[in-house]
Formats: structure tokens, C-alpha cells, sequence
């Protein structure tokens, strides 16, 4: 038995941000099929090590990510993601940073395709962590961009991350933004991408019509959204069980009586039934395994050796 060995390097070489919102678009289908057998990931340390693992019942594969979280370093994430299939002696192991910034920034490319208005154009990222270039990437391939305002507390950081985009988006006018309120005051998409504990952004200071990925908090500590925008929003979710385990800002708005478990649609699900979309739409992900066997099967497809069926 082989098993091949990917860095991050090789990962985003073999994976384009299209093919990775299109392959986690048919993943989210097939989780909300039920195809996939997929517990709720396992945290250690308040977050600081997770593992996460699913089995694809159709294609008889499987995958399992292994990471550690550490923000206080670069990069944040470090880990492997395995594949295997029950028909093929070969393994794959591949670099999860770079497999979870693609799944990350694939599935707020399916939200934003599905909840963003036609013309939306203008995005503000909030956190120029490891997490915003694939963030921007993807949410340019579903809506074009014009306008893109960067905000960080690291102003360096933020004006790092646009110069780095700069070259990828060489029509797109890009700024480092003093204030998250000066990011957000005319964009049509914000996505907030921090490790927050509080809110990092007040509804009052959105447009009246715009959408919210929110991807920072993936613990009950954490927060990026405020009570009264969740409230006051159409609010999309990547999965219930694990958003009811592990989303601080929406276990904190439940709590609060702002929304009920019933204002709370299931992407896969909306896919196929898309929901009545108020002015204001949020999509809130703390992301599921599902996402990883996405990007994981791609590159299956294109470094193991075909097996006879």
C-alpha cells in the first residue's frame, strides 16, 4: 500500500475555487440526502485540536481531518486530512490549512450564490487572517466584484492581504479601511472571518439590504454576529447539529429568545428549496466534514490510480 502526500502547495495547484464551490455544492446536497454518515466533530482543548470524519455511503469513501488551532501563530491551522476508499489500497493525505481554507471559502461561495442580490458587487472582509483570501476568492467567483474593503485590527495585516489580492483582482478596487463601520457602510456582502468573542460588527452600520457569511466562530466562547441582526435576517446555516453544538452567536440568540430553532434553514436543504429571502440574509458556518470529503474527493480523483468498479 502507497500513500500519497500532498502540501498545501500541491492542494491549491490540483483545486480551483470554481471546482471547489461546485464540489461542495453536490456534498451539501448529498448531506442533506443523507448519503453521508458524519458525527459531530470531536474538540479538544476548548478547540485548540479537532478531528473530524464522515463516510460517503454512495462512493463508499471516507475522510478524516486532524488539526490543530493556534491564532497566536501562522499559520493558525496545521493538520492532515485522510482519504480512503474501500475499493482502493492507496491513501491520500493532504495539508488540511489549505484543504479547510478552500472548503471555507466554497461553501460562503454556495450561500452567497444562493442568498446575495444579483448585482451585489461591493464586499467588505472583516479578519485578514488565513482564512480572508479564500473568502474573497470565492465570493468574486459568484458575484463579480467591484469594491472590496478590507478591516482588521492588524491595519498591517489588512493592507498585507490586499496587497496580496491585488494581483488576482486586478479590476477590482481594493482599500484598507480604518474601522469595521467604514468597511461595511456600503457593502453589499460582508463576511466576517475573526476569531471574536463579541460581535464584531452592529447591525445598525449594515445597508438595509445586504448578506453575511459569518465563518470565525466555530466554538459556544466565540461570536462574530450580534442577537438583533440574526433577528432581523433570513439565517442560513451549514448544518443544525453542529450549529446547535458549537455557533456561539447563535446558541447566545436562541438563548436570548432573538430567533427560534425554526428560523434556522439548512443550506443543503435550501438548495433544492430555496427559502423566502428577507432584505437582510446571514449565513453562519462552523463547518462539517462533508465540505473536507468534497475537496478531498477531487483530489482523490486526480492522484490515485482509477480502481475497476
Amino acid at each position: 500500500m502507497n500513500t500519497i502526500s500532498l502540501d498545501a502547495d500541491e492542494v491549491r495547484a490540483a483545486v480551483s475555487t470554481a471546482d471547489a464551490i461546485e464540489a461542495v455544492r453536490e456534498a451539501l446536497l448529498d448531506l442533506a440526502a443523507g448519503h453521508f454518515e458524519q458525527p459531530v466533530r470531536t474538540a479538544m482543548r476548548d478547540g485548540q485540536f479537532l478531528i473530524m470524519s464522515t463516510h460517503h455511503r454512495p462512493t463508499a469513501t471516507a475522510m478524516v481531518k486532524t488539526l490543530s488551532v493556534d491564532f497566536s501563530r501562522v499559520p493558525a491551522i496545521a493538520g492532515t486530512v485522510t482519504w480512503v476508499e474501500i475499493r482502493q489500497p492507496e491513501t491520500l493525505v493532504a495539508d488540511a490549512a489549505a484543504i479547510t481554507g478552500l472548503r471555507t471559502g466554497a461553501i460562503c461561495g454556495v450561500a452567497t450564490d444562493l442568498l446575495a442580490a444579483a448585482d451585489a458587487d461591493t464586499m467588505a472582509i472583516i479578519g485578514a487572517g488565513g482564512q480572508a483570501p479564500d473568502q474573497v476568492r470565492a465570493v468574486h467567483a459568484v458575484r463579480p466584484l467591484r469594491k472590496l474593503r478590507v478591516a482588521d485590527r492588524d491595519r498591517s495585516r489588512a493592507a498585507a492581504l490586499a496587497d496580496a489580492l491585488a494581483p488576482e483582482l486586478p479590476h477590482v478596487e481594493i482599500d484598507v479601511a480604518g474601522s469595521v463601520e467604514a468597511a461595511v457602510g456600503e457593502a453589499h456582502i460582508v463576511t466576517c472571518a475573526t476569531p471574536a468573542t463579541e460581535p464584531v460588527l452592529a447591525s445598525a452600520v449594515l445597508r438595509p439590504r445586504v448578506h453575511v457569511n459569518a465563518i470565525g466562530a466555530f466554538r459556544p466562547t466565540m461570536r462574530e454576529l450580534p442577537d438583533d441582526l440574526l433577528a432581523g435576517a433570513t439565517v442560513v446555516i451549514d448544518d443544525l447539529e453542529a450549529i446547535l453544538e458549537e455557533s456561539g452567536e447563535i446558541l447566545h440568540a436562541l438563548g436570548s429568545g432573538a430567533i427560534v430553532q425554526d428560523d434556522l434553514t439548512v443550506l443543503g436543504d435550501a438548495l433544492s428549496r430555496a427559502p423566502e429571502l428577507r432584505e437582510r440574509t446571514v449565513f453562519k458556518t462552523v463547518g462539517v466534514a462533508a465540505q473536507d470529503w468534497a475537496i478531498a474527493r477531487l483530489l482523490a480523483s486526480k492522484f490515485l490510480p482509477a480502481q475497476p468498479v
